[in-house]
């Protein structure tokens, strides 16, 4: 080979890896591929947990089906080597960013024990056949290591499948089974090292008919170890140490399997309970408090028919607490997608803007009505609207019985009540009775909601007001004059609340300039006050005129004349 060649092959070889690595993905740990990996790496880990321990105790199973445990060890190791090749392509978060940098993502993997345990996992112990002999499945007990990763499946699992309680219960008897299947394995073993047949507590000679069979030999040891750990049925007294040990490991063994599996299950009862709890509303306070209250019979039994409604059809009523920790926006596509197609049929909010009809999605209260329930009665004071969900109501006369309408599934009624629309002749009162013919399931949106979602759009509220409008002239209820005095009297009152504006504005205005003159003012005599104290100061304290008087006192009169005659323009004459 020359040497141009060999250059060729060098460069070669690592573009060809580059290309090959850069071929395979990256996948999100919390993506639909990385979790379905998981569920097929629970396939070889089983395998290894059940399997390699009864063939290393059941020798008559690992010589009789030699060939397929070697194919199936393999395939589970090349299984174990894809793994590690995924987890080198699996990235993380970092700042909440996914990262896909193949060569952190590696750097990362090798830092821990994962690592570690996944390369041990994989270390070709099945060499030591050649000395040992393929009949020694313990050499492969490394792959136990690997068990990490079906915990991570069953946790996986759990937060995505729909019914969690019941993946619990299950996953629980499943760690029972290993548990007992291991125990009877040893139970297997250790009959062996005793000898079979030696006493009674040792599985039985195999040389007595029916004993010497595979199958009945794992069953019986299965059963065997059951009535040990579970502790309820009479086993064979042991005699001898091995035996004795064996048994107390057990116990304990059992005595702590007995409190954890206690413990799961009150905990997925609580859990069950919790989201019961959560779901539906709780009766048997209700219930309690119309005992104490002395509730008719027939009243109490329509509310315990109501609640048995809700949970048995799986209703709920209390949506907004459930969704209440999620993000505001992602609360508000759930509710969308619940909610939004039954909003969008109501003809006041078609061509409505998405943003306003998302904001209404989160105020839809969903109610439920029990048969013959009043809705609404004519003359009420109308608070709400209403969308029929589900059931059938009945527009019905005072009298309660003769119909005029039903309404189905995907009508509304009461939204013009909530809006106010000028010349509206039943103002905000019921105009009909609403019954509910069976049970009915119910939006209800509040006339409060409704006006904090339109006060941010106002161009909305006037297209609503406006087909509210269309819908009353239809129906014959608005009064074209009554509307035209309410319009004239509200512009007048805009008017005049423009006119109270400006004069408001002119006082304002009027206010601060004589609080300026009066800052002027009171500066100029605040100055003129400074000043005068200034000049004050040079002036003699009363303290020093009256020493001064003292000390003239003996010539005041001399000096009195003397004042005197300067008064007169000169000395005094005699007397």
């Amino acid at each position: 080979m020359s040497q141009d060649s060999k250059v060729k092959t060098t460069e070669s070889s690592p573009s060809a890896l580059a290309k090959a690595r850069k071929s395979l993905p990256v996948l999100d740990p919390s993506g639909d591929h990385y979790y379905w990996w998981l569920n097929t790496m629970v396939f070889p880990v089983m395998y290894n947990l059940i399997i390699v321990v009864c063939r290393a105790c059941f020798p008559d199973l690992q010589h009789s089906y030699l060939v397929a445990w070697l194919v199936l060890d393999y395939i589970s190791d090349l299984l174990y080597l894809l793994d590690i090749v995924v987890r080198f392509h699996t990235g993380f978060l970092e700042q909440g960013i996914l990262v896909v940098d193949k060569g952190k993502i590696a750097s990362r993997y090798v830092r821990t024990w994962s690592f570690l345990l996944d390369l041990a996992s994989l270390v070709p112990t099945d060499v030591a056949y050649l000395l040992l002999g393929p009949h020694t499945p313990t050499l492969r007990l490394n792959r136990f290591l690997r068990a990490p990763r079906l915990f991570e499946a069953f946790d996986r699992t759990e937060t995505r499948t729909a019914y969690p309680n019941a993946f619990r219960i299950t996953k629980l008897m499943l760690y029972i089974f290993v548990v007992i299947h291991w125990n009877s394995c040893l139970y297997f073993a250790l009959s062996r090292y005793l000898g079979f047949g030696r006493d009674s507590w040792v599985y039985p000679d195999p040389a007595q008919p029916g004993f010497e069979r595979l199958r009945r030999q794992y069953l019986y040891s299965f059963y065997f170890s059951t009535l040990i750990l579970t502790t309820v049925g009479d086993t064979p007294l042991p005699a001898r140490e091995e035996e004795y040990l064996f048994m107390v490991g057990d116990f304990l063994l059992a005595v702590m399997g007995f409190a954890t599996i206690m413990g799961s299950m009150s905990s997925v009862i609580y859990n069950m309970n919790t989201a019961d709890a959560a779901f539906y509303p709780d009766h048997a306070l209700v219930k309690k408090y119309m005992k104490l209250q002395h509730v008719n019979r027939r009243l109490e039994q329509r509310v315990i028919d109501w609640y048995q409604h809700l949970q048995i059809n799986k209703k709920m009523t209390n949506e907004v607490a459930i969704l209440q920790h999620l993000p505001e926006r992602l609360r508000a596509e759930v509710a969308v997608s619940v909610h939004l197609s039954t909003l969008s049929r109501v003809q006041i909010f078609q061509n409505c803007e998405a943003s306003l009809l998302e904001e209404l999605v989160l105020k839809l209260q969903p109610q439920t009505y029990s048969p013959g329930e009043y809705v609404c009665r004519k003359g009420d004071i109308g608070r709400e609207m209403y969308i029929i969900r589900e059931g059938q109501l009945a527009v019905v006369a005072d009298d309660g019985v003769t119909q005029y309408a039903v309404l189905g599934a995907g009508l509304y009624f009461g939204e013009i009540s909530i809006i106010n629309i000028k010349g509206n002749m039943s103002g905000n009162r019921r105009t009909a009775n609403i019954k509910s013919l069976g049970y009915s399931d119910l939006f209800c949106l509040s006339k409060e909601d409704l006006r904090e979602v339109l006060s941010e759009y106002p161009q909305a509220q006037a297209v609503m007001e406006e087909k509210g409008r269309e819908i009353l002239l239809k129906l014959n209820k608005l009064d074209v004059n009554a509307e035209a005095a309410e319009i004239a009297l509200q512009e007048a009152t805009e008017s005049r609340l423009r006119g109270l504006d400006q004069q408001l504005d002119d006082l304002q205005t009027k206010f601060a300039r004589l609080l300026a003159e009066l800052e002027s003012s009171a500066l100029k005599i605040a100055y003129r006050i400074e000043r005068l104290e200034w000049q004050t100061r040079e002036w003699p304290m009363p303290e020093e005129l009256a020493e001064a008087d003292d000390e003239d006192e003996p010539g005041e009169g001399t000096s009195k004349g003397g004042e005197g005659r300067a008064g007169q323009g000169g000395p005094p004459g005699p007397e």
